[in-house]
């Protein structure tokens, strides 16, 4: 690997740019009133998306950054659905009538509310029509998943699946607190497919400890021999300082970042020989999957689950530490549990801190998508649409200097590409559009 390329990455961390600014610069000037002044101007009809956190599991996985608690006694799904199923009435009491076309179950493990999942769900329909063809997608643990409830799933209109498999490496597995068979998996896949829902996705960690080249490309050969519609390639983000799992993590067993990028690179050239169209930074799917013809067609996007096919302005949060965008910003709830039920039981939005986006917001924001999602950006062009002066868009001068020197980026005048073997790097382009980078504790991924 070139020496320029090591000592651009090595150590460097970036956010992941599922939103712009990014998480870590909300605050508690924006809160519940802003929040109930947005959702009070979205107007009737208006297409949104739905997004529901769980925040338990079985066991927590030590590698996970997400917001989720071991589950324990079984009452806690029960109370935690009774209250998601109270804030979507409070907040459906301040909307008027709204048509769906996404809604998707994250976490944690969200099939461990059990039928419980379905009542919540009732609900949605009954403040919103959900539109024929719309994605209705949960997340899925292999593990634990009970193979019945696949049935259930389409019943309730489910029609996409995301499964997460990290690792087939079994010493990888072990120091990451995450025992999962490929029979485990593959019997998830059958019986979800059986039952009717076909689009599946696949989630795959690289920059794991103990990880070897050789088993980051079985892993994927694995992956791909059971054919998911689309596969997420994460780098694993080591934060033991923000979160406590990852303490258990032996920080010496973790590749460097060139280790890094060439267990990305083994994985992709898996996949690629498979069939699969690289999407972005991290995604590959097949040609038919709805993510690869939005790619195509320059339509795709991105928001806090990642790369979507999503265009709706509106995201409503459900669930303790869930993000709501708006037009006009974004709002998220409190990720201490005790503090988001007090709100709910008590008919409070459980708003804690929030970011009401700037015109210089909006316009860089567009900006780093498109970076993040095609690969290029014309700044004159995206000027001229959003209405706004140069001076919104002008990037990091010296940041992006040193990347096109590099041949990371091609400078053709306002107009920037990244070379589609450079798109694992996406996010060092995007960086040099982020004014807020460097400002605050914020901490990151690494860059690779």
């Amino acid at each position: 690997m070139d020496e320029r390329f090591t000592r651009l990455f090595e150590g460097a961390r970036l956010p992941r740019y599922t939103s712009y600014p990014t998480a870590p610069h909300f605050s508690a000037a924006v809160g519940p009133e802003a929040h109930a002044e947005w959702l009070a101007a979205v107007p009737e009809g208006a297409d949104a998306s739905f997004y529901f956190h769980v925040p338990y599991c079985r066991d927590i996985c030590w590698y996970c950054g997400c917001t989720t608690h071991a589950l324990g006694r079984p009452e806690r799904a029960v109370a935690y659905s009774e209250l998601l199923r109270r804030e979507l009435a409070t907040v459906s009491a301040m909307l008027p009538h709204l048509r769906v076309s996404h809604l998707h179950w994250g976490g944690g493990t969200p099939t461990i509310l059990a039928d419980d999942l379905f009542r919540v769900m009732d609900d949605v329909r009954g403040m919103a029509s959900i539109e024929d063809g719309a994605e209705i997608a949960i997340e899925i643990d292999p593990r634990v998943f009970p193979v019945g409830m696949a049935r259930s799933l389409v019943e309730a209109g489910f029609t996409r699946a995301s499964l997460g498999v990290q690792s087939f490496q079994p010493r990888v597995q072990n120091a990451i607190n995450r025992r999962q068979s490929f029979d485990q998996t593959e019997a998830a896949v059958g019986a979800l497919r059986n039952a009717g829902i076909g689009a599946l996705n696949f989630d795959l960690l690289y920059g794991l400890p103990h990880q070897t080249l050789e088993g980051a490309e079985g892993t994927a050969r694995l992956v791909a021999a059971l054919r998911p519609d689309r596969v997420a390639v994460f780098g694993y983000a080591h934060l033991p300082s923000r979160m406590k799992q990852q303490r258990l993590i032996d920080d010496a067993a973790l590749p460097d970042a060139a280790g890094r990028l060439r267990q990305f690179n083994v994985i992709a050239e898996v996949f690629q020989a498979a069939g699969y169209v690289p999407i972005g930074l991290d995604h590959f799917a097949l040609p038919h999957d709805s993510m690869a013809i939005a790619a195509a067609r320059g339509s795709l996007h991105r928001n806090f689950q990642g790369y979507t096919t999503d265009e709706s302005p509106y995201l409503l949060g459900f669930g303790c530490s869930s993000i709501s965008a708006f037009p006009q910003g974004y709002v998220q709830a409190h990720a201490d549990i005790v503090a988001w039920r007090e709100a709910v039981r008590d008919g409070r939005l459980p708003t804690h801190r929030g970011l009401r986006l700037s015109a210089e917001d909006r316009a860089r924001r567009a900006a780093i998508e498109a970076v993040m999602c095609r690969g290029e950006v014309d700044l004159d062009a995206l000027s001229a649409e959003l209405g706004v002066g140069q001076d919104m868009l002008q990037p990091d001068e010296t940041r992006l200097a040193e990347l096109a020197g590099l041949g990371i980026v091609d400078r053709r005048g306002r107009r920037l590409v990244v070379p589609e073997r450079h798109w694992p790097l996406l996010r060092l382009v995007a960086a040099a559009f982020d004014r807020y980078l460097g400002a605050g504790p914020a901490s990151h991924a690494p860059a690779v």
